[in-house]
């Protein structure tokens, strides 16, 4: 047999254009919105100009909604810490009865959509036709409601009880490191549980809570949904609503452009002090991962402190979820479910409504596009930048991470800019949503993803190889089997972000691509409160058929470990 003699491209990775394309995609999804909207906040017909700028600074409306964006995240942020610390202590330290059942809750909480939690509140707690409202008039008599949701305290409070769960699940999981024995010998030396959670516990958590905070400002400030239907009938705006207002007939895209900006640097920055604050957890970890931690006793407290977890989450899920069910069977919500009030019209209307149809179809199309594209963009990533393939890993890991300081609006705005002109003319078309779905759930799929590909030592790989297999071919028949459980908590997590989304959404839609979220926007306009009820019970009965399966499928908790890497809707 003649011997063949060795090629120029012996010695070449021949899987190095896949790696390059991979790292291209990325750049493309990221730099080609982000520079648009830079350049479209400072252009102007006569060249550079920072007159946007000064227009938006000096334009006595949106100085009130920067101010408002300022006192709803600080006040949500520090609301939201004071709930979910305490919450978090009780459940991971203490000897709370049902604390497995207060955790599944919270995770319930954590998975509702903040604009759908909303809504059920203006059923709940709306000056006029409240439920809680109404029946507080039936005991006392009294004309004057007890709660008015459309005032800024009111959305604080709805953003608050669905933000709590980030503080919750960051402190709960840093006190599963934590042993017991130095709360367990101040207890010895005669310090009051009081004074041990003071003076030991309190300050190993305090950078977990201090980023909790940071976090939820962060969900606070990139918030669309909450604002929208809570600030604009109580007559006011935030950030995010102002720059939806921007986009209203005429349109003023720089103006929403150089209004999108600050909002991002706010992020960016805000992200930046919290990876620092994350970056020294490690010496929270005093006695080592095989520490033995112990559960506080309680004592004649376990039930009131079962009581007062009971008493949010019956603000987050129980009444918010009660109010939908009602009214999803009842012809007059704010009416009692008697059986002449009960009715199935709802359901018919609602999946019978050719937009609604529409949604529904568009929604699951997208959702399951983004999320299998995007699992194998995030895995390839992942591959990637672990096993360092390219130069410049280190930017694209950079890259893929970006988008969780992109609001869903400002990213929105970026992509209009973008995708509106030639040489990609997307705009009215499902591939706009698709795009920003991609880039908005990147984070969430790189940051599973690189967790699961830093457990799988390169060694397996690295012995296929010097058996004469390629790349590609050791990552398709060694690497990405053993990679299995985490690319599908990577599809779960996508597929559930893309169909609770709304803040970009709201932008970008046309009448021809609406998704669920918009349709369920625009209902609230119209007065349809139960076909309101019945998409949000559809919207949550997929979002929890999804974490079934995933949980069902890995055989753990997923969903408490979530990377933060995460964006509202």
């Amino acid at each position: 047999m003649a011997r063949s003699h060795p090629s120029r491209l012996d010695g070449l990775d021949r899987s190095a254009p896949v790696w390059v394309l991979t790292a291209a995609v990325l750049a493309l999804l990221i730099l080609l919105p982000l520079g648009w909207l830079g350049y479209m906040s400072v252009s102007s017909e006569r060249g550079v100009t920072l007159a946007h700028y000064a227009r938006v600074f000096a334009d006595p409306q949106l100085q009130k909604a920067l101010w408002n964006t300022v006192v709803l995240a600080f006040w949500s942020g520090l609301l939201s810490v004071a709930i979910g610390a305490p919450m978090a202590w009780l459940s991971a330290r203490t000897d709370l009865p049902w604390s497995r059942v207060i955790r599944s809750l919270i995770m319930a909480s954590f998975v509702t959509p903040p604009f759908l939690g909303a809504f059920a509140w203006v059923m709940l707690a709306g000056p006029n036709a409240g439920y809680l409202n109404k029946l507080y008039r039936s005991l006392t008599g009294a004309n004057d409601p007890l709660l008015n949701i459309f005032t800024m305290p009111g959305l604080i409070f709805v953003v608050a009880i669905y933000t709590f769960p980030y503080v919750y699940i960051m402190i709960a999981n840093t006190l599963g490191l934590i042993a017991s024995d130095l709360e367990e010998a101040a207890s010895i030396l005669g310090a009051s549980r009081f004074r041990v959670a003071l003076t030991i516990t309190l300050p190993m958590v305090a950078p977990a809570i201090l980023s909790g905070f940071i976090l939820s400002v962060l969900q606070a400030l990139a918030l669309f949904g909450s604002p929208a239907i809570l600030a604009l009938p109580a007559g006011f705006h935030t950030v995010t609503t102002q720059i939806w207002a921007l986009f209203h007939y005429p349109p003023k895209v720089e103006m929403a452009a150089a209004f999108s900006v600050p909002l991002l640097l706010a992020t960016a920055l805000l992200l930046l002090v919290q990876k620092r604050l994350l970056g020294r957890r490690g010496y929270a970890s005093v006695g080592g991962k095989g520490a033995q931690r112990r559960a506080i006793p309680l004592g004649p407290w376990r039930y009131p402190a079962l009581l007062g977890c009971l008493a949010v989450l019956g603000c987050a899920v129980f009444l918010p979820y009660g109010i939908l069910a009602k009214a999803a069977f009842s012809r007059a919500w704010a009416q009692p479910l008697t059986w002449e009030n009960f009715t199935l019209a709802n359901w018919s209307f609602t999946f019978l409504y050719s937009s609604t149809q529409g949604a529904i179809v568009n929604t699951l199309e997208l959702g399951v596009l983004t999320a299998c594209v995007g699992a194998g963009l995030a895995a390839l990533l992942a591959y990637v930048t672990n096993r360092k393939l390219i130069v410049g890993h280190q930017l694209l890991a950079f890259l893929a991470l970006a988008p969780i300081v992109i609001p869903g609006t400002v990213l929105a705005v970026a992509l209009f800019i973008a995708y509106t002109r030639p040489p990609f003319l997307l705009y009215g078309t499902l591939w706009i949503l698709f795009i920003a779905y991609l880039t908005k759930e990147m984070p969430v799929g790189y940051s599973q993803s690189d967790a699961t590909f830093r457990g799988i030592h390169p060694e397996l790989e690295e012995a296929g190889r010097i058996l004469g297999a390629g790349r590609l071919r050791v990552l398709r028949e060694i690497t990405a089997p053993l990679a299995k459980s985490g690319i599908i908590a990577t599809w779960c997590f996508i597929f559930i972000g893309v169909i609770r989304e709304l803040s970009a959404s709201i932008i970008l839609f046309t009448p021809n691509t609406k998704v669920i979220s918009v349709v369920i926007f625009d209902l609230k306009e119209e007065g349809q409160f139960g076909a309101i009820a019945v998409l949000g019970i559809f919207m949550l009965g997929m979002t929890f058929a999804v974490v079934a399966l995933m949980q069902t499928l890995l055989g753990k908790d997923v969903l408490g470990q979530r990377p933060s890497a995460s964006a509202p809707g």
